[in-house]
Parts: structure tokens; sequence; C-alpha cells
């Protein structure tokens, strides 16, 4: 699939949906990739991702935040000035219905919190967003999505689990 601009044009309110979206990250690592999560449940919209910065907040687990951003919109360009914001682009969507890969997707980022584990680590090389992003997509084998080579920490589950 070529790149997509995130945009609300591309929700299909009535199916379920799994955007695999990516900007770069932030102006002192800007020629990285920071890849995340929308996922959209018949209309309703939820951000997940992990971000380099742990917050005291009911939607976040550790590094793993929900909702932080908002949905059509990349990461900051100047950490922790807000005010400016990366354009999000789509890598991929994932979409069918309630008995889809997309809504067994879905699921599986919903239940991230309890299973991802990595949600109290980060580090630049791995574990981090790529890395996050990579786990779901390993847990479904038929999807076919592929993290942009500057994606670092997509390999990070890989080079770790070898024996």
């Amino acid at each position: 699939m070529k790149k997509l601009p995130l945009s609300e044009k591309l929700i299909e309110k009535d199916t379920y949906q799994v955007l695999v979206c990516s900007s770069p990250a932030n102006i002192m690592v800007g020629f990285a990739a920071h890849t995340w999560f929308l996922i959209n449940q018949k209309g309703k919209l939820t951000r997940r991702e992990v971000l380099h910065f742990k917050k005291d907040r009911a939607l976040s687990t550790g590094y793993l935040h929900t909702d932080y951003f908002e949905p059509f919109t990349g990461i900051e360009i100047w950490q922790h000035y807000t005010k400016y914001h990366w354009k999000g682009t789509v890598l991929d969507i994932i979409t069918g219905d309630e008995h889809s890969v997309a809504a067994k997707m879905i699921n599986c980022i919903e239940r991230s919190s309890e299973e991802y584990p990595f949600t109290e680590t980060y580090s630049l090389p791995g574990p981090n967003s790529n890395t996050y992003t990579q786990w779901v997509l390993n847990q479904f084998p038929q999807v076919t999505t592929r993290l942009p080579w500057n994606a670092f920490g997509k390999k990070f589950l890989f080079k770790n689990t070898k024996k």
C-alpha cells in the first residue's frame, strides 16, 4: 500500500479498521520514524502508542499511552512543545467486520497494556514505539504491513529473542 496522508476521510464509520500510522520522530531524532495505531470500531476512534515518557494518567500504562495525541496528528516536532506536530501518514489499513483480522487486531491492541512485555521499559534503540507496533503486527502473520526502514527498534524483539 502506498503511504497516505492521515485523514478523517480514511475512516469508515460502519466497519472495524486498524490504521498503522507513522510520522517523523521529535526533532532531535527526526531522521527516525515514530509509529502507532489508530483503531476504528464503527466510528469510535482510539489511538495507541508507546512514547518516550510515562504519564500518570488513567489512559496510560507505563510508556504505553491511549489517546495522548489527537487521532489525526503526528507527534510533536519539538519534544514537549505542543504547538507544532508532524503530519501523520498511514502505512496500511486493515479493514473488516466484527469477525475479521481487523477486529482481532483491535482486541490485541486493547489488551496490550496487560500483555505487551515492555510497558515499563523504554530506550531509543528499543524497546520503543516501533517495537510496540512490530509486536502487535507479529501477532498477525497474515498482515503483511512493513514498518519503514527508519523505524528503529522494530527489530528489537527479533534481536532479543534469538536463542
